[in-house]
């Protein structure tokens, strides 16, 4: 499974969504991970909460994405949430900045023993379809 990481440093997750320069993009499965690029953004939010309709920044962000299955960030807003949910990306807020290395490790630990319902979900619709559908998740 791909998963995305906002970062500042390459090596934590300490990075708001929209705020967020760079992503780190790694394949992750129960044997091991691997690095597969950082993509780089010249334009940012600034973390405001107010996003004017003329200048779309979360949208390059989100494109970049896509193929991800999980998105760990320091924050993200409502409206970006959303949009990350729309496009099949599951956003994870970390409660304080964490290494890269130990959020890959313990994706690896639920992989290898008994994930949680929401990575179930992703894994059975990844490996029926290679999309995930969390929206349905929502009706229930």
């Amino acid at each position: 499974m791909k998963v995305a990481f906002a970062t500042h440093d390459m090596k934590t997750v300490d990075a708001h969504f929209g705020g967020a320069r760079t992503m780190a993009i790694y394949e992750v499965s129960p044997a091991g991970h691997h690095f597969l690029e950082a993509v780089q953004f010249d334009s940012k939010t600034d973390e405001s909460g107010q996003h004017d309709g003329e200048n779309d920044h979360l949208g390059a962000k989100i494109e970049a994405l896509k193929g991800c299955a999980l998105l760990f960030v320091a924050a993200i807003g409502g409206p970006a949430a959303a949009r990350v949910v729309n496009s099949r990306i599951h956003p994870i807020k970390v409660p304080a900045p964490e290494p890269i290395p130990d959020v890959l490790a313990r994706i690896q630990t639920m992989l290898n023993g008994n994930p949680p319902p929401w990575m179930r979900k992703i894994l059975a619709a990844d490996a029926q379809t290679g999309a995930m559908d969390f929206l349905e998740e929502e009706d229930r």
